[in-house]
């Protein structure tokens, strides 16, 4: 069934009805996925239904203001912001006049303090900056120190000031020691928040920092690989790469006209020529973080190769890993 849509491109309720349609049948569809709830009374049609995509329809439907901007998961959405399995079931607005935060239908309102300095105008849309973003979805993020860290590790790709946001960490919010820790171990260089939740599980470990994102090159100088995470022996010669094995991995180096079935080839040739120099790769998978299985592998392996082995790191000693489902 086709609706009325106004020249905002929502379908509004009370216009619908009285048009002779009937409120049954805008629930119905609702519920079948044709329609997206995106305010009280207010729907839209969606045109890609991931979860990113119908929450940025919610937010280009919401109200913003100076004084009442979208703010933490629904601004970083809006951004591009990389979060780790983030919670889209609210829209996130940060008012500077509310004292305490509270929840309404689909809303989360969010206390302020909300500064000029922390709030843009982006489209028509006020929203808080990269910095105030990252900084407040890292502080409440569920997934503790690894949900920072992944946030912060975009930030940087994104190119946030890092000292912007170590400046939010002076202010005595809920959340702000973990953001601490983890704004001082994020690296722009971590591609992806599975690579970030890998660095969280090894730094809670322990394991020695590896090297992020080497190219590696053959005996005659010719381009191998570039790798996620490598280790290397008491001369600097790379022993050991990890890998975290995402499908946004394939998906993302997928040439034109190229099958899946095709980058995964050359992907094995590639892991060919660098276990043809003598590297050792490991490799885990999304599910290898959530059962917390990659850190203890990645140090029998350490050992091994008798390379260095962890030791106790006090600045996270008991971070909130999460278990993102």
């Amino acid at each position: 069934m086709e609706f009325p849509i106004d020249a905002d491109g929502y379908i509004r309720c009370e216009r619908a009805i009285s048009l002779g349609y009937d409120r049954h049948s805008l629930s119905r569809a609702a519920r079948a996925g044709e329609l997206v709830p995106v305010a009280p009374g207010i729907y839209a049609v969606p045109a890609d239904r991931t979860p990113e995509a119908l929450h940025r329809t919610r937010v280009l439907a919401a109200q913003s203001a100076p004084d009442a901007a979208v703010s933490h998961g629904s601004a970083a959405v809006m951004r591009g912001l990389s979060m780790l399995s983030p919670d889209l079931s609210a829209l996130d607005l940060t008012s500077a006049t509310s004292g305490r935060g509270y929840r309404r239908r689909h809303r989360h309102i969010h206390p302020g303090p909300l500064e000029p300095s922390d709030v843009e105008e982006v489209d028509g849309i006020w929203l808080t900056t990269l910095e105030r973003t990252a900084f407040d979805v890292a502080r409440t993020s569920p997934h503790g120190f690894a949900g920072a860290l992944a946030v912060f590790d975009a930030a940087l790709r994104m190119g946030a000031d890092p000292a912007v946001m170590s400046g939010y960490g002076r202010e005595p919010r809920t959340g702000v020691g973990v953001a601490r820790r983890a704004l001082a171990f994020a690296d722009p260089r971590s591609e992806n928040p599975g690579e970030s939740w890998s660095r969280a599980q090894m730094i809670a470990a322990g394991i020695t920092p590896p090297t992020l994102q080497r190219e590696i090159f053959d005996r005659r100088g010719n381009f191998v690989a570039r790798t996620d995470f490598d280790w290397v022996d008491e001369n600097g010669v790379v022993t050991l790469v990890g890998e975290f094995d995402g499908l946004g991995k394939y998906l993302k180096y997928l040439r034109p006209g190229e099958s899946p079935e095709q980058v995964i080839k050359r992907e094995k040739t590639r892991e060919g020529r660098l276990q043809d120099l003598g590297i050792v790769i490991t490799r885990w998978l999304f599910t290898d973080l959530v059962a917390q299985r990659m850190a203890p592998r990645l140090i029998a392996q350490l050992r091994t190769l008798r390379l260095p082995t962890p030791t106790p790191i006090r600045a996270v000693a008991n971070p909130a890993l999460g278990r993102p489902a």
